[in-house]
């Protein structure tokens, strides 16, 4: 009996010892200490919550999909890009918002949204809206630097910093609401400034990771196709929207490169959420879904933030619909443009 004991002892040391390497080999250390977003309501992860304005999405049915059913101020019926990133990435499971209220010294440690709903790179876009600017996000950010160097130190805080993987997502407010004119392009000029001029400041406050995004096929959105007064039947996406997108898209590209060759150390990596967006949107079935024209959410056709609400009736099947409101993607789309991202623009850091 003595010897069976003895015996034992050894295998059980080496089953812990077997089991927990398995679990260190699953579960490999993150290739970024954190995830930091900048921009609109596709990275909103509910600092509007906490504002005044009517950009909200507080509320059911909102946050239909995500866990627990919760509203948490995320446009959409469950999880963002970022919040899936961050898991694929195993930083943490959701990307809370930076305005959140009593949030966790290890939530604050491994990043947070800056972004607010209706935001844009144009100043003239958030003062119609009532939303945080990009350069008052880049504000909320030096405050979250001064936190993070309070918690852990200042020479940890930059190496957290300067290893975060940061992503930059805006554009749509200001070119679907107001400044399109698909005769010309010289406001793609004056947005595409404008991140050249938030890039570098990031950059200076010690940012060297960046992904960001370009323009969706903004002509495929629900909201564009009625605003053109289409009828339900007939509804297209809008040919000229979309190339306007298109040549936004290519010189954000050309944009992107000159900025990294003038910032040393840095990585600043185009995200092209046109091309799988517009797949979708001709091939379907080959994602599962059944509508690509118009939300769940009530007619699909308009509504969005407040015409969204606990009184409107929603889709039974959410993941069958490629956007969720009139406006913003279904969480299913939201997932397999992460997938993308992590083939194409992620792997160019992995």
């Amino acid at each position: 009996m003595a010897n069976i004991k003895l015996f034992l002892v050894p295998v059980c040391i080496w089953t812990i010892l077997f089991n927990t390497s398995n679990a260190t080999r699953s579960r490999p250390p993150p290739k970024f200490p954190a995830i930091l977003v900048f921009g609109d309501s596709t990275v909103d992860s509910g600092n509007n919550n906490d504002i005044d304005t009517l950009f909200k999405a507080n509320f059911r049915p909102y946050g239909k999909s995500y866990p627990g059913h919760t509203p948490t101020g995320r446009f959409s019926n469950g999880r963002l890009i970022p919040d899936f990133l961050a898991s694929a990435l195993n930083i943490k499971k959701a990307v809370p918002p930076f305005l959140k209220p009593n949030f966790s010294d290890h939530e604050l440690v491994t990043g947070v949204s800056f972004a607010s709903s209706g935001s844009g790179y144009d100043d003239e876009t958030n003062a119609v809206f009532q939303v945080i600017s990009f350069p008052k996000q880049i504000d909320m950010f030096r405050n979250y630097t001064a936190r993070l160097k309070s918690l852990v130190g200042e020479r940890k805080a930059k190496r957290i910093i300067g290893g975060a993987l940061v992503i930059i997502s805006t554009g749509t407010n200001d070119i679907s609401t107001f400044k399109m004119d698909t005769n010309d392009t010289r406001y793609q000029d004056f947005l595409l400034n404008k991140v050249q001029s938030f890039t570098k400041q990031l950059y200076d406050l010690g940012c060297r990771s960046m992904i960001v995004a370009g323009l969706p096929p903004i002509g495929c959105l629900p909201i564009q196709m009625t605003n053109k007064q289409q009828p339900p039947s007939r509804r297209r996406c809008l040919h000229n929207q979309n190339l306007y997108s298109k040549a936004y898209n290519q010189k954000l590209v050309n944009t992107l490169l000159q900025v990294q060759t003038k910032l040393s150390g840095s990585k600043i990596v185009y995200a092209d959420i046109y091309r799988p967006l517009i797949h979708m949107i001709h091939h379907p079935r080959k994602y599962g879904f059944v509508e690509t024209n118009k939300g769940c959410c009530g007619t699909g056709f308009v509504e969005t933030g407040p015409l969204c609400n606990p009184t409107t009736p929603t889709c039974r099947k959410p993941s069958r619909f490629l956007f969720w409101d009139a406006v913003h993607p279904s969480q299913s789309t939201y997932w397999y443009l992460s997938k993308y991202l992590k083939k194409t623009a992620l792997s160019k850091f992995l």
